[in-house]
């Protein structure tokens, strides 16, 4: 599973990947302090993001892969 943000009139960015096999792996410049992800199976995945700023007004996304 992968997280992505996607500021206005940016490219998506890769925030984090989980799997329910390995620990969450996060991007240069993101971490489990703001960005909290939970994937207790294969059938979701939540995405937390902590003390907002304004900052934090993006679109985020999440998409899957059986890979």
């Amino acid at each position: 599973m992968f997280w992505y943000q996607q500021p206005p009139r940016s490219s998506l960015k890769l925030v984090a990947s989980t799997s329910t096999w390995m620990k969450n792996f996060y991007e240069e410049g993101y971490s489990e302090a703001k960005f909290e992800i939970r994937r207790d199976n294969n059938d979701y995945s939540v995405m937390t993001v902590k003390n907002l700023t304004s900052k934090d007004a993006v679109t985020y996304f999440c998409a899957a892969s059986d890979r």
